[in-house]
């Protein structure tokens, strides 16, 4: 159930975000109007928020998965609005696309990705040094820059 609202969300997403471009961009090149172009500004606000929706809490992790729905809907987009015809390699690409969002998206991580991230935390390594003494917390640290060059050796 996740997997399908996750896409459902991405779907919402790319016709507000494609939708209100469009709109800006028929309200600017086509000379259409105000009216088009607060359209557009609105479904695109839209989009910002519908992407705060998904059940992943990773900003990059949604983003960078939301660019290969939107290569791929952007030019179904073209396709069904302004009757444009992609070639093999429009094909070729959005197809890939898709497949790094099934990636980025829905590979199975278990707890090996969380873990992996929590290994590589700076808070993590504040036990001691090798020379015995104590190392100083990483939120001291970012207090206190001038304390830290001073503990560790470090000569500003």
């Amino acid at each position: 159930m996740t997997i399908i609202r996750s896409i459902a969300l991405f779907l919402a997403a790319a016709i507000a975000e494609i939708g209100g471009a469009w709109l800006i961009w028929q309200g600017v090149r086509e000379h259409r109007g105000l009216l088009w172009i607060g359209a557009g500004v609105a479904a695109l606000g839209l989009y910002g928020f519908v992407a705060t929706l998904q059940p992943d809490a990773n900003f990059g992790r949604i983003l960078a998965a939301y660019g290969g729905i939107f290569v791929a809907g952007s030019l179904a987009w073209g396709i069904v609005v302004d009757k444009f015809r992609p070639d093999r390699y429009d094909i070729a690409g959005a197809v890939l696309c898709l497949a790094g969002v099934a990636v980025i998206m829905y590979a199975p991580r278990g707890d090996a990705g969380s873990r992996a991230h929590r290994a590589v935390r700076p808070s993590m390594a504040r036990d001691c040094h090798t020379d015995g003494s104590q190392a100083m917390s990483w939120s001291k640290m970012r207090r206190s820059p001038s304390h830290f060059r001073e503990s560790s050796g470090m000569r500003p």
